[in-house]
């Protein structure tokens, strides 16, 4: 299937270089757009057939943020009443009630582009991303579309209010980063 992803992406040029260069192609302010434009774009394409009605478009667009601790916390207090940073955060555009709402418009006339789905924002804090890498033995270049997939979910109508449903997320964002490791 072919789709369109308008991505929307900004990358903290205050970040510490040396966390920069440890995120590989994430975090090099040349290529990392395209890099998580192939990224997202890609996990859309897996995704679409196992969305609701209310999520199934040709063309999606979101955006994604790779920040510090203190914006990120500054969002989380704001958003979530929780002080201190997190790793990822997701505002979705889309009512929760997705299994409800009305099925998505037409396809476009021939020639003409399909408007994009506002799927909502991800930020993610890279500095909190390298401490939970190296906690868990992994490389900074793993750890970021692990939040990413996680914040992508979040988006698509994913939670995680019972154990059961984050075990069922967490499997979700393997199968989805299992696709990121056989590609490169």
């Amino acid at each position: 299937m072919s789709l369109t992803l308008d991505l929307a992406f900004s990358l903290d040029p205050a970040l510490p270089a040396d966390l920069l260069q440890a995120a590989g192609p994430y975090g090099d302010p040349n290529a990392a757009d395209e890099h998580w434009q192939g990224l997202l774009g890609g996990w859309l394409v897996q995704l679409v057939a196992e969305l609701p009605a209310g999520l199934s478009a040709q063309a999606y667009s979101l955006g994604l943020s790779v920040c510090g601790d203190a914006e990120i916390a500054e969002l989380n207090a704001r958003w979530r009443q929780v002080e201190g940073p997190t790793d990822v955060l997701a505002f979705a555009a889309q009512d929760a009630d997705l299994d409800a709402a009305l099925p998505p418009p037409p396809p476009p006339p021939a020639g003409l582009e399909p408007e994009p789905l506002e799927l909502g924002d991800i930020v993610i804090s890279l500095e909190t991303a390298a401490r939970q890498a190296r906690a868990a033995g992994e490389g900074l270049e793993r750890e970021l579309p692990w939040l990413a997939s996680h914040g992508l979910l979040h988006l698509l109508g994913w939670d995680h209010p019972t154990e059961a449903r984050l075990q069922a997320m967490l499997a979700r964002q393997d199968q989805l980063l299992g696709c990121v490791h056989r590609a490169t």
